[in-house]
């Protein structure tokens, strides 16, 4: 099964020098970002098969994803 990345650089790359400018100044994107990050790791572990899940925990955790990508993306389009 291919298992499709998610993580922002790949989704948004002409935010790519936005992204980095944020993570280094504001603190709340920072922490946003690295939680984003972690979430699609685990959520890509368990599409892989690494880890197991129910689909209702699995759905719950990409629904979450969902979430936070919006509020970073909304955060990377004020620049």
């Amino acid at each position: 099964m291919q298992v499709e990345h998610h993580d922002l650089h790949h989704d948004f790359p002409e935010f790519k020098e936005v992204i980095h400018n944020l993570k280094l100044s504001d603190h709340h994107f920072a922490r946003r970002f690295d939680e984003y990050d972690a979430l699609d790791k685990s959520i890509r572990r368990i599409e892989e098969g690494v880890e197991a899940s129910d689909d209702k925990h699995l759905e719950a955790l990409k629904m979450k994803r969902v979430h936070l990508k919006d509020e970073l993306y909304t955060r990377m389009r004020k620049g």
